[in-house]
């Protein structure tokens, strides 16, 4: 590889010592958004959490986000070490340099070249509508720029533990037929848990700690309970227990989703990025762990949607309900994974799309799409960003024509 100049910034002490180098592990976050912004301030409130590095294309921009973030943790008593590095994925072999250089123990993707909450800004009427296509036909903008982070890590021979927030139903398995996968995903499975928890609880006049809830499904699943109150054609399958000693707890599966859009209906959008990023601290935080933290995690080792896992620094292992097979829970989660719009991942990753939800991509963007190459992601990106651009650009054209 070709040495290249890499913007860094460290900084610390101001307030007192950074932490020792050999407390905690160090945590790199790629992508420093909204979620990736959540992510950063609660990870600083754990010890063993404490060490990040902040990369993105922009360091000043990431410096002043790293400075609110770090200043804040220590108003609440909690001194950190935080670094910056620029960082461009689609340069591969410079990322590989700084990996290299850096050697970060976990690195947390938070990166997308289309966040899904682009389309929740649309006129609610078009959002439903194009919100029928699902999340499936949207792979291809979260895929490429994993498969941009997986080269660079496996070019810069690094074993940090890539912890991807990007679709990692999807995306996770679709890298693993290439020997790329993450180790885990985030959000998710594990955003409806809480919910369903107090739902039980709820149903069953039981205290919440009392309800242990083990939760197989994918994304589609996952997205549309809190919306519409039920599991639409998504597979699951959900085991509830008393933690205690095990003993199975009845719960009328319909009561319980219908409280989901009801009663215990939560914010979506910006502010639900909140739930999201609690989720991937959880993982994170199980991964500088030596005893199991319980978690639920989509994508875990390269599997298709989500599971309930042990997670720790030994890794991450399933942590199924009795009488279900790791085999039958793959399958669960790739039927619901066909309601997403993707049909099936073959054995070299590539990705076949469902006819009725691509139909929907088709019908109001002209983009189709019946297969994908994982070699021809970052193409497919392209071609989607911008028919989507082009879709947008009309749409707000017909609107001010209609007002003048």
């Amino acid at each position: 590889m070709t040495k290249q100049t890499t913007a860094q910034t460290r900084y610390g002490g101001a307030l007192g010592a950074p932490r020792p180098a050999s407390e905690a592990p160090k945590i790199m976050l790629v992508g420093v958004g909204d979620l990736t912004t959540h992510v950063v301030n609660q990870l600083l409130a754990g010890p063993m959490t404490s060490r990040l590095v902040l990369a993105g294309r922009d360091p000043g921009a990431l410096l002043r986000q790293a400075n609110l973030a770090r200043f804040t943790a220590a108003n609440l008593g909690a001194l950190s070490t935080i670094d910056v590095e620029r960082v461009d994925l689609t340069e591969i072999d410079r990322t590989a340099e700084t990996l290299e250089r850096v050697r970060p123990d976990i690195i947390f993707m938070g990166a997308s070249l289309q966040s899904w909450r682009r389309i929740t800004e649309l006129p609610k009427p078009v959002f439903t509508a194009l919100d029928e296509a699902q999340f499936g036909p949207w792979l291809p903008m979260h895929l490429s720029l994993n498969y941009d982070l997986a080269r660079a890590v496996r070019a810069s021979g690094i074993t940090a533990r890539v912890v991807n927030a990007a679709f990692p139903d999807a995306v996770n398995p679709i890298l693993a037929k290439a020997g790329l996968a993450p180790m885990a995903g985030i959000g998710n499975v594990a955003n409806i848990v809480p919910a369903l928890t107090f739902g039980v609880a709820h149903l069953t006049g039981r205290p919440p700690q009392t309800v242990r809830i083990r939760l197989v499904a994918q994304h589609y699943f996952s997205h549309l309970v809190p919306r519409t109150g039920h599991p639409g054609n998504g597979a699951y399958h959900l085991d509830v227990t008393d933690p205690r000693d095990d003993t199975p707890i009845a719960v009328d599966h319909a009561a319980l989703f219908a409280l989901l859009s009801g009663p215990l209906k939560r914010l979506g959008g910006v502010a639900g990025q909140l739930l999201t990023a609690a989720s991937a601290s959880r993982v994170i935080a199980g991964l500088c762990e030596a005893e199991p933290v319980a978690a639920h995690v989509p994508g875990p080792n390269g599997l298709p949607g989500g599971y309930p896992a042990l997670v720790s620094r030994a890794g991450i292992r399933l942590d199924l309900p009795a009488g279900l097979s790791e085999q039958d829970a793959i399958a669960i989660n790739e039927r619901c994974q066909a309601a997403d719009g993707i049909e099936r991942i073959d054995a070299d990753g590539t990705a076949w799309f469902t006819e009725r939800e691509m139909a929907v991509m088709r019908r109001m963007l002209g983009y189709e799409l019946r297969s994908m190459a994982l070699a021809d992601c970052a193409d497919q990106a392209r071609e989607l960003a911008a028919a989507y651009a082009a879709f947008k650009a009309e749409l707000f054209s017909s609107k001010l024509e209609e007002a003048a």
